[in-house]
């Protein structure tokens, strides 16, 4: 049977159209539906492309007729908890159709995720105990290399954010129906992510000095894991109404119970763009608790020379936890994400992990980082030319394949190795 690939939003830039076109290679069909102009300005002409114009309400009833009328089997997304990929998720399934679901790595930069049916809290990885990834692990003698030292894809991502919203901005009249997935306006995001791009030099010489003023000083320090405010994990996969109560919980937690001479550094997400004030927020924090001496804000920027002299790590689910953990660092974890529990997150409360943190299985943590690089994780990046051709090389068969990756690793047929997960060394 010809498979036939329905699209919906994927990341800014040209990946979808890209791998799109990979998969009609194959003779599959392929078709997308675009919900603004930015949609449409990466997906290539040769390809079909339904444009969504109604309002939200009227979304579940369409999808079920575009998949019924194309004879839809696969569907594709990024991420899953947005209105409309939600809903699509829910209608596909009880449709039967194969559900693709790519996201950032969970072991970021020089990976993406690639799983089915579900990322982040929903992934099947929630289901799949250590005893199971330890057989498979016994059974595969694999070993997978450490990420190089270099950065990742961050400029890139930064520009085909700006080029996506500001299209938006300027071409989507016919769009205006749709109910947007952010709490902000077009106008707001595009201006967001223009300022980024020009206040990157300020940004870096910030940056350098509140880190240099950590490593001079002394003093032994935890590390705060901040998210974007907006972050689909933090708003679906996490107990707090919004990041105030986050950094509320965390200076107030570190003000009654951390030893005297400790410190606190919030590191800011890369991606970290003023919509909400985080920095004004952690100050005020700070001083209410009379600790402002004591914490520091670090605008983005690497991540591994501060986790490398961090006592401890604390977030609420970020994906930045694997570097913590890797690193055998002791991690409070207040949502859901895929390494919370298992041995590897603390579940102490904040009174007891600041004085006496449980450190993680750090053996069977690097087990089951073994086991996410055999399975999920794909060696690229959604925003560079290469990147993208390292992603598609494997990504495509990995789709027409008719088991998903945990499955055919539960089964002892994952290929493992050391070319095949290799790490992206020219991600840029």
């Amino acid at each position: 049977m010809t498979r036939h690939y329905l699209f919906l939003q994927g990341p800014h830039g040209p990946f979808f159209g890209q791998l799109a076109s990979a998969l009609a290679d194959t003779g599959a069909d392929v078709t997308r539906v675009g919900f603004t102009a930015g949609d449409r300005l990466f997906w290539p002409r040769r390809h079909r492309f339904c444009a969504f114009t109604g309002a939200t309400a009227e979304w579940p009833s369409e999808f079920t007729k575009i998949i019924a009328e194309i004879g839809t089997t696969d569907l594709v997304l990024y991420g899953d908890t947005r209105a409309i990929h939600a809903q699509a998720l829910v209608l596909a399934r009880q449709a039967g159709l194969r559900l693709h679901v790519f996201e950032e790595g969970y072991l970021r930069p020089y990976w993406i995720t690639y799983e089915r049916g579900g990322a982040n809290a929903h992934s099947r990885l929630m289901q799949i105990e250590m005893s199971e990834i330890d057989r498979f692990l016994d059974e595969n003698h694999a070993e997978f290399p450490n990420p190089p030292a270099s950065w990742g894809a961050m400029r890139a991502h930064i520009f085909y954010g700006a080029v996506y919203h500001f299209t938006v901005l300027a071409l989507n009249r016919r769009y205006r129906a749709l109910e947007p997935h952010r709490d902000i306006s077009v106008a707001r995001e595009a201006g967001l992510y223009l300022r980024l791009l020009l206040l990157a030099v300020p940004h870096w010489l910030d940056r350098v000095i509140a880190t240099a003023r950590v490593f001079r000083g002394s003093f032994p320090y935890h590390l705060v894991l901040c998210q974007l405010a907006h972050d689909a994990s933090f708003r679906s996969h996490a107990d707090f109404p919004d990041m105030g109560a986050f950094v509320e919980t965390v200076v107030g937690g570190f003000a009654r119970s951390a030893p005297g001479h400790h410190h606190l550094v919030f590191k800011a997400h890369p991606l970290e763009d003023g919509r909400f004030p985080l920095r004004a927020t952690i100050r005020h924090c700070a001083r209410a608790h009379d600790v402002a001496g004591r914490v520091h804000f670090v605008r983005g920027g690497k991540l591994g020379r501060l986790l490398d002299g961090a006592a401890t790590a604390v977030t609420v689910n970020s994906t930045a936890a694997h570097q913590a953990l890797w690193r055998g660092r002791p991690v409070k974890a207040f949502g859901r994400a895929i390494y919370a529990g298992r041995n590897f997150t603390s579940e102490q409360p904040l009174s007891e992990f600041w004085a006496n943190p449980t450190p993680p299985n750090h053996a069977q943590y690097r087990r089951f980082r073994q086991f996410l690089l055999a399975t999920s994780q794909v060696p690229g990046s959604y925003y560079t030319s290469v990147g993208r051709r390292k992603i598609i090389r494997r990504i495509v068969d990995l789709m027409r394949a008719e088991t998903d990756p945990y499955d055919r690793a539960k089964r002892g047929k994952t290929a493992t190795s050391r070319q095949l997960f290799s790490v992206v060394h020219t991600a840029n």
